[in-house]
């Protein structure tokens, strides 16, 4: 083995054995119990960041977990068209041609984009590799494929058929951007802080009339009423009458609706039907025109007005607004704070506007998806997404489906030119369906990306035809994904799965949060907090990076990344590879500065002393592997993670194998050599089996210089907790030992004795049950502590002199001064960090004590400096107490 671990040169060949070996495919087998995930197809033209990381690394560890647990685990890739975004993309990269898709034409346009797709379809390809993503890429499916755009159809029509999907007119958000409508999940609501205008919409006759207030000025030209509550007092005298619409010299009624609310502005609200949801609601209910005078490109129409008309939605405020000042009829202006909806693919402000779209009814659909839930046939992972679930499944909207693009599922409805009638098919229809005309015209626009992905669970496995895949592996068992497209995504696929199929698409979905910058911020080109995942595996290797964002898991919280979280990570996989090298390539290698000194090592007395260790490896082993396991089992990720490295780095790499090193040397028992040696090839050997999972290069590598006939480490059987391995007395033996150790290394710390210098050190045992320990496992002490002498005493003697000591384990430490210090250097040293840390001390106190740092400084600088006042109180008192302990010792 190579005596560093480097990443770069192990990550490429180990995949490409993996796909050689053919350990990442799963095949039909009755035998086995199935187990499936379909991966969140990623934006074909889309670069995989550091929230795609981590959720395939989640669903990596699943399906390894499973594979070595026996299961036939499948993970189907494949990637989304993504309609909006993909075709945002393509007309950027027109743009910078000086040409539009108009330009193109529609075929042109399409088949750019499918070179578009082939080129972008290569690169994510080769990310999930280096991910490490264990997929099984003879079945990776594209949302466009063949097959799937068949499943897409079939849907379609199904739903047509049953009276489902229709075709009406009603108010949508519009992405004048885009040109296209988006359902209410696709826009953002961002707080913005605006102004709120208050305008003057005079009486006919000249007398005052009524004030309103209003965020958006400019779609007042579009008005056909003014609201009040009927209980507002201050405005019943005016309901029923009429005031003068500003700029349009047009009479409006006053109409009285409950759904105005009296606190906001002057209690008036104006009432645009043709551009707000909410205004549309009162002009359905009270029979009021809707004058559209903003346009789909977010220009104004003519029915603005010739002064206005062509120009932008936005220029237009600025002159409405100016000409109200004008004439005298703007009240004032006032900051106002409020949420504005944008497009999520461009950010552009979205318009309501009335359009004819396509639309899924939702009623029924919602009710199947409630019951998946209410009768336990689907699990959310934690358990409190069920609710944010069912919160929007029971207040549904009609989903728009339809938008006004050209790359996409284009809607399978065609209309007669004669009889006007639509005909829905499986097919491409040659003839109207109602009147036999062959003159068929196909409805341009195409459906909404998210409904081809809400057959994504069973349309990978070959549906609408009855497939082995489909009958063996469906229901998928875990959807893994982030909580923040519950809304978008998973509920769609549990409502379209139980309604198409008749059964639940996954049996579990796995919520986790999504990843933030330290300071808590989205990750974002734009805030230039943006992460490229590559760039971290090219620096610390994909097992680093996969352990440390495990390690970050919490259930459905965000995730705070951090760059130290990697460098630890990395330093894991060092020692596990460090540990492995001595494992297998140096078995006697037992010497280095900690070796036991000649003449303290009787023959044999390594066997003795290594015994109580190796049964107490043995039972943490144990105990390590029944939590790993348990913890997986509840998808605490985490936290099976962090019992892996305090095992693995606390318990194996720092006591075990360097205790080994006792019955490893060249003096030891041979027997007692090879029982070393082969329980050090038994822990590893299920240590790198139940890292896998977690880090599966640096473990498969480690595996096949270990295991070098067994074959991949992917498919080994995961190892298994043996109850009779557990000893709890030599856990209690083996925590003293560990105790007194390390306070004999805290001594050696805090008065600042050379690692090298042996010492002489005296333990005042609590029992006679630890002399024995002590006197047994003294070649340990003498290793681990560097202690040239061990004095065993009991604890009624008198102390010795020239000592300094604390307790542990019940028992007193003292280490011999001796010449290992120089009291009078040390009692300077000491003095010197007092000095500057009461320095530190006073000028923390006195920030504290200004009112100046604590009212406006921000919380958490206040809190962190509270802290760090209260952590240097704590060293001082350790360093008085250090001083105190080595002036009486002299």
């Amino acid at each position: 083995m190579d005596k560093a671990y480097d990443p770069t040169q192990v990550e490429g060949p180990i995949y490409e054995y993996w796909m050689r070996e053919g350990v990442l495919h799963a095949e039909v087998d009755p035998a086995k119990t199935p187990y499936c995930i379909v991966i969140p197809p990623p934006n074909v033209t889309g670069v995989l960041h550091i929230g795609h990381a981590l959720d395939e690394t989640v669903q990596d560890l699943l399906i390894r977990w499973h594979r070595m647990l026996g299961d036939e685990a499948l993970w189907i890739p494949g990637t989304d068209h993504a309609g909006i975004a993909t075709q945002n993309v393509m007309e950027a990269r027109l743009a910078r041609e000086g040409l539009t898709r108009h330009d193109l034409g529609r075929e042109e346009f399409v088949k750019r984009i499918w070179q578009l797709k082939e080129a972008h379809h290569s690169r994510i390809v080769e990310q999930l590799k280096r991910f490490g993503s264990s997929l099984d890429w003879r079945r990776e499916r594209f949302t466009m494929d063949e097959g799937l755009s068949r499943a897409v159809r079939e849907a379609f029509v199904t739903l047509y058929e049953q009276g489902l999907i229709y075709r009406g007119t009603r108010m949508i958000n519009w992405c004048p951007r885009c040109h296209t409508g988006l359902s209410d999940l696709e826009v953002e609501h961002e707080t913005t802080f605006g102004h709120l205008w208050y305008l003057r919409y005079p009486a006919p006759d000249g007398g005052p009339g009524v004030v309103v207030a209003t965020t958006r000025p400019e779609t007042m030209l579009g008005d056909t009423a003014v609201a009040v509550h009927p209980e507002d007092p201050r405005y019943g005298d005016l309901v029923g009458k009429t005031v003068l619409l500003p700029l349009q010299d047009r009479e409006i009624p006053v109409v009285a609706d409950e759904w105005v609310d009296p606190e906001f502005g002057t209690g008036a609200v104006k009432v645009t039907p043709a551009h707000d949801p909410n205004d549309a609601a009162i002009g359905e209910r009270h029979h009021l025109p809707g004058v559209v005078v903003i346009a789909r490109d977010g220009t104004m129409t003519a029915e603005a007005g010739a002064a206005y008309q062509g120009l932008d939605r936005y220029e237009c405020r600025k002159r409405v607004v100016a000409d109200l000042e004008e004439r005298g009829l703007l009240e004032r202006i006032e900051p106002h704070e409020h949420a504005v909806g944008q497009c999520h693919r461009c950010d552009t402000v979205v318009e309501p506007l009335v359009t004819t779209q396509w639309f899924v009814k939702m009623e029924s659909l919602g009710r199947e998806g409630l019951c998946a839930v209410d009768e336990g046939r689907v699990r959310f992972v934690p358990s409190r997404w069920e609710k944010v679930y069912r919160d929007w499944l029971e207040h549904l909207q009609d989903w728009c489906i339809s938008r006004q693009l050209w790359w996409g599922h284009e809607i399978p409805v065609w209309y007669c030119d004669d009889c006007g009638e639509q005909t829905c098919t499986r097919e491409d229809p040659t003839a109207c369906a109602h009147c036999g005309s062959a003159s068929l015209t196909q409805d341009p626009d195409v459906l909404d990306t998210w409904f081809s992905s809400s057959l994504w669970p069973f349309s990978t496995l070959g549906w609408p035809e009855e497939t082995p895949e489909l009958d063996f592996f469906y229901p998928t068992s875990c959807l893994v994904t982030a909580y923040d497209i519950i809304y978008f995504w998973v509920a769609r696929m549990i409502m379209m799965g139980s309604h198409l199929r008749g059964e639940v698409p996954f049996r579990e979905v796995f919520i986790h949060g999504l990843v933030r910058d330290e300071k808590g911020r989205k990750i974002s080109k734009s805030l230039g907090t943006a992460i490229d995942p590559l760039e971290l595996i090219d620096e610390y290797g994909a097992d680093a990076l996969r352990f440390a964002l495990i390690r970050l898991i919490t259930h459905g919280q965000d995730l705070a990344y951090s760059p130290d979280r990697l460098v630890g990570a990395r330093n894991f996989c060092n020692k596990l590879w460090n540990a492995s090298r001595f494992v297998i390539m140096n078995p006697s290698e037992g010497g280095g500065e900690r070796a036991v000194p000649e003449g303290n090592r009787e023959p044999g007395a390594g066997g003795g002393a290594s015994s109580l260790a190796s049964r107490w490896i043995l039972s943490r082993h144990q105990r390590m592997l029944r939590t790993v396991n348990e913890e997986l089992s509840r998808y605490n990720l985490a936290q099976a993670a962090d019992t892996l490295y305090d095992y693995v780095w606390g318990e194996f790499c720092d006591w075990y194998v360097e205790i080994a090193k006792l019955d490893l040397a060249e003096d030891a028992l041979p027997e007692r050599k090879i029982a070393t040696q082969t329980l050090l090839r038994r822990l590893l050997n299920e240590i790198l089996r139940a890292l896998h999972p977690m880090i599966p290069f640096i473990t498969e590598a480690i595996w096949q210089r270990l295991e070098p006939e067994a074959g991949s480490l992917a498919v080994q059987p995961y190892p298994q907790a043996d109850p009779s391995g557990l000893d709890e007395a030599a856990e209690r033996e083996m925590d003293d030992l560990q105790a007194l150790i390390s306070a004999i290394r805290t001594l050696r710390a805090d008065y600042n004795i050379p690692r090298q210098r042996r010492l002489e050190v005296s333990i005042m045992v609590a029992d006679e049950s630890q002399r024995e320990l002590l006197v047994a496992q003294e070649p340990v002490v003498q290793m681990l502590a560097s202690t040239a002498a061990l004095h065993v005493l009991d604890a009624e003697e008198a102390t010795p002199a020239g000592t300094l000591g604390v307790v542990a384990a019940g028992a007193r430490v003292l280490v011999h001064l001796g010449d290992a210090v120089d009291v009078p250097a040390e009692l300077a040293r000491l003095k010197k960090k007092l000095v500057k840390l009461e320095s530190d001390l006073s000028r923390s106190e006195a920030k504290l004590a200004s009112p100046a740092f604590v009212e406006k400084a921000k919380p958490e600088v206040v809190a962190t400096e509270r802290e760090r006042l209260v952590a240097m109180q704590a060293d001082r008192e350790k360093l008085l107490s250090q001083r105190a302990a080595l002036e009486a010792a002299v």
